[in-house]
């Protein structure tokens, strides 16, 4: 294998009041594309401070779209192997 693959990711985060979702979405060649979700909600006793919100309701979408491409890498992995994939290091 050798040259350059170019995969973009998108994150979208929606604001409504005290609650944030965020989307992260994954598009490349070969990788169709990929959507992983986040949210984080502002407690009433908590200071509200938009930013945090984003942070955490990012870092989650990131996070979901993550385990999502290593569950697909198992998969393939195990079509390809025609062995059970046990452990995927993170």
């Amino acid at each position: 294998m050798t040259g350059t693959k170019k995969w973009t990711t998108e994150i979208t985060i929606t604001e409504v009041g005290r609650e944030v979702t965020a989307e992260a979405r994954l598009r490349g060649e070969n990788s169709g594309s990929l959507v992983g979700y986040g949210s984080a909600i502002c407690k009433v006793t908590d200071a509200n401070v938009p930013a945090i919100g984003d942070e955490l309701a990012a870092a989650r979408a990131f996070s979901d779209l993550s385990h999502q491409l290593l569950h697909n890498a198992a998969e393939d992995i195990e079509a390809h192997t025609r062995q059970p994939v046990d452990h995927l290091r993170v």
